[in-house]
């Protein structure tokens, strides 16, 4: 099945305040999940029983990547301090319509 990737405002405007290697890896895992979106551990959220997260280390912080799948959508859904204990995560499922 084709996906396809929808990244949500708050997914770019976090992107564009990264470096470019970090960057370059979420690409990497973005195209991971394009070929299988289910590989990564799922999250549980009272809003989509779909929704994952990616673990990855950015500006060396551990940080989730968020992402829901409506077939045949994936929603990049934002970025996540791992430290903040998923506190957000409520906050940036909601602005899912």
């Amino acid at each position: 099945m084709n996906f396809e990737i929808i990244p949500t405002e708050l997914f770019l405007e976090q992107l564009n305040k990264i470096d470019n290697k970090s960057k370059r890896s979420i690409e990497s895992k973005i195209e991971l999940i394009k070929i299988n979106p289910y590989r990564y551990k799922r999250i549980h959220s009272k809003k989509f029983s779909k929704a994952f997260r990616i673990r990855l280390n950015i500006c060396k912080e551990e940080t989730r990547m968020i992402y829901v799948v409506i077939d045949p959508r994936i929603i990049l859904v934002g970025l996540l301090q791992r430290k903040n204990n998923y506190k957000d995560l409520d906050n940036y499922l909601r602005k899912i319509s």
